[in-house]
């Protein structure tokens, strides 16, 4: 399946081919520790370090999806399987997301 990688430290998002499984988004993010936000308007889902929101502050590398509280560090767009806790390609395009996030 493919995913979206938002990267703030290159202020980069581009799609990668991923398993479905929550160790690749793990190895991605760079953390053990993962947590996820809905997507507003979609199916989909954000990926990040749940403890980037108690990491020491400032902190560079941040980007905002939508209205989510920003988040520090390399974050991860997936959709969702059609069985509950499953994971999927993105139903958003990569164009659709780029014009959703900012970096800061």
């Amino acid at each position: 399946m493919h995913a979206y990688l938002i990267n703030p430290f290159q202020q980069t998002i581009e799609q990668v081919e991923i398993e479905p499984s929550l160790d690749a988004i793990r190895e991605l993010v760079g953390y053990q520790t993962i947590d996820s936000d809905e997507i507003a308007r979609s199916d989909d889902r954000l990926f990040f370090d749940e403890e980037c929101f108690i990491r020491s502050q400032p902190q560079p590398g941040r980007f905002r999806l939508d209205t989510l509280p920003p988040v520090a560090g390399i974050g991860m767009v997936v959709g969702g399987g059609p069985d509950e806790g499953t994971l999927a390609s993105p139903g958003l395009t990569l164009d659709e997301l780029k014009d959703r996030v900012q970096f800061s």
